[in-house]
């Protein structure tokens, strides 16, 4: 009888063992379609690591396959200081650069490029949160908000979860709602939100295995002629993550329109 329960309950483990949650097989190529949205798929590599995309309006996005190298942050880190180095330029991009000068199309103001890549990722970090089923809301009034300027004209605000200083002085703004984070100075403006989450078709486990990024530089400080830079990033922390790069020479995308199909590629292959 003792031998009886003991295979009983032998069995009965393996069976939660097999019932559990299992670590999703590694991405080993991406899904490049033909089009998404405004994006239209330029080139495809052989390996099925890297695809190149362009829309209506010029902008550049590469799609890639990376592995983590020491850690999601790391890696983040180090694909944000390639974005913001000066790239060679290959024969097709000066060709390029050549046809828009010849164009004569106007570059809005990299200031305002800034704002509504600001205004894009504070709207996206709210529609975050709610999706997690947190409410967001910001109130002005003598119980909720705190407000100080000092005589050097630097304004402090302070909210739960809400940090914001400007200074007149030089023009500059640093703003952190939760996981977004909003440094402006002059006409450039830089944009980040990395924050946790469940891996797709993992909605109730415990631990969150993946997460999600956003990067956006606004300036006209960008090498080989760039306005606006940026990644939208998302997968496994340990890798293998997504990460579609995106640069423009004339004004930064517009966020309503080329963003969505960005991260509709990013999550399709991130699995996020």
């Amino acid at each position: 009888m003792k031998s009886h329960s003991l295979i009983a309950a032998s069995t009965l483990a393996l069976a939660a063992a097999a019932c559990g949650p299992q670590v999703p097989a590694a991405r080993a190529a991406l899904e490049c379609p033909a089009t998404q949205g405004d994006l239209t798929r330029t080139s495809a590599a052989a390996d099925g690591k890297t695809c190149t995309y362009t829309n209506s309006a010029g902008a550049e996005v590469t799609l890639q396959l990376i592995p983590v190298k020491g850690d999601v942050d790391a890696t983040l880190a180090s694909i944000e200081k390639a974005l913001l180095a000066a790239p060679a330029e290959s024969p097709a991009a000066a060709i390029g650069a050549e046809a828009q000068a010849k164009a004569e199309t106007p570059v809005k103001d990299a200031a305002a490029a800034s704002v509504r890549a600001a205004e894009q990722a504070t709207r996206q970090a709210m529609q975050d949160a709610r999706g997690a089923g947190a409410e967001v809301s910001i109130k002005a009034d003598s119980n909720g908000l705190a407000v100080t300027t000092d005589d050097g004209g630097t304004t402090r605000v302070e909210l739960p979860g809400v940090h914001i200083v400007a200074n007149d002085a030089d023009d500059s703004a640093k703003v952190k709602i939760g996981p977004l984070s909003i440094d402006a100075a002059g006409d450039s403006a830089k944009v980040h939100m990395r924050r946790d989450v469940r891996m797709r078709g993992e909605p109730l486990r415990r631990k969150k295995r993946g997460f999600r990024a956003l990067f956006i530089y606004a300036g006209e400080d960008l090498p080989s002629g760039y306005r606006f830079v940026g990644y939208e990033a998302g997968g496994p922390k340990r890798g293998p993550i997504t990460v579609a790069t995106v640069r423009s020479k004339t004004e930064g995308p517009d966020g309503d329109d080329i963003y969505p199909d960005v991260k509709k590629l990013v999550r399709k292959n991130g699995g996020v």
